[in-house]
């Protein structure tokens, strides 16, 4: 069945059934007399009944409006009902977008990148919560992509459609060794005096793997390793107990003054990502997430 009236209707006639008269039911919803007639006109040709009977002295409901005039009222109450649900959830949303700022990052960017940020952001008195989605590189694109992140912080996407990459750091690979091992003591590591045997890998199908692979294999060198695990922090756990050595971007470094760890820089070949940050084309931020990433920016833009 087609409805072919509205709210706007049902509302005309209810203030005519309450109020008996045409001039004060248009004065209470503030329309005029005529608009009102025509509403009333309206839901009677759309239900195909009489509802109101009008002389030059008085108007009267007939039956069908009497028994019309209850299942209006519940109709109105319900649309009520239902535009009162959408505004909460709605301001709901507008409150979760405000006071929750989400960043998908790779975990390394969580080691020095974030921390310093979120410093900051407590420091300038903003409260908003900070929700981090710590990803791989291509589960970041894809949370930034699905909006299930405000922005992301990776080490690719600038060749992504439909996300914008905006360049923070140029990240160089360095060893990370013991304090109390010997190559503590060198300024420079070159990746052809790397110990095979004490060499610790993070797994191949990790976007920092996959850049030395591809540094080896165009230098013409060959590394192995003896450990493999998933994760830096891992592998980092492994240099802390003397148990290897490991590679890894500098930021992903602990701070200088770390009891255990130092890193040394590695060179033939250098390696190094660009580290940026990954947002919607034309995408607008909460004010919170704005802020939040414009102190990224500010704080890490090179």
């Amino acid at each position: 069945m087609r409805i072919n009236f509205d709210f706007g209707d049902l509302e005309a006639f209810l203030a005519v059934a309450e109020l008996g008269s045409f001039q004060r039911a248009a004065d209470q919803i503030n329309i005029s007399q005529s608009t009102l007639t025509r509403r009333i006109q309206k839901l009677e040709s759309a239900l195909g009944v009489t509802l109101i009977e009008r002389t030059t002295r008085s108007m009267k409901l007939t039956m069908a409006a009497k028994s019309f005039r209850e299942r209006a009222e519940a109709l109105l109450d319900e649309a009520g009902q239902a535009i009162q649900v959408v505004g909460d959830q709605t301001s709901q949303f507008n409150w979760q977008r405000n006071s929750i700022v989400t960043v998908a990052a790779v975990p390394t960017a969580t080691h020095n990148i974030l921390p310093s940020v979120i410093e900051l952001f407590r420091s300038r008195g903003h409260q908003a919560r900070i929700r981090i989605h710590d990803l791989s590189a291509n589960d970041v694109l894809d949370s930034v992509a699905q909006g299930e992140a405000d922005f992301g912080i990776n080490f690719i996407g600038a060749q992504e459609p439909g996300l914008d990459f905006r360049i923070l750091m140029d990240d160089g690979f360095v060893l990370a060794v013991n304090r109390d091992d010997a190559l503590a003591d060198r300024r420079k590591i070159r990746w052809a005096d790397i110990d095979d045997d004490r060499f610790i890998a993070v797994w191949k199908g990790s976007g920092n793997r996959m850049l030395i692979d591809n540094a080896m294999a165009r230098s013409r060198q060959t590394l192995n390793w003896s450990c493999e695990v998933r994760h830096l922090s891992t592998a980092l756990g492994l240099v802390e107990a003397g148990v290897g050595i490991t590679a890894l971007p500098a930021s992903a470094m602990p701070g200088r003054d770390h009891p255990l760890v130092v890193a040394r820089p590695l060179v033939e070949p250098e390696i190094s990502r660009t580290v940026g940050t990954v947002r919607r084309a034309g995408s607008t931020l909460s004010p919170m997430a704005e802020k939040f990433y414009a102190m990224l920016i500010d704080r890490w833009s090179r």
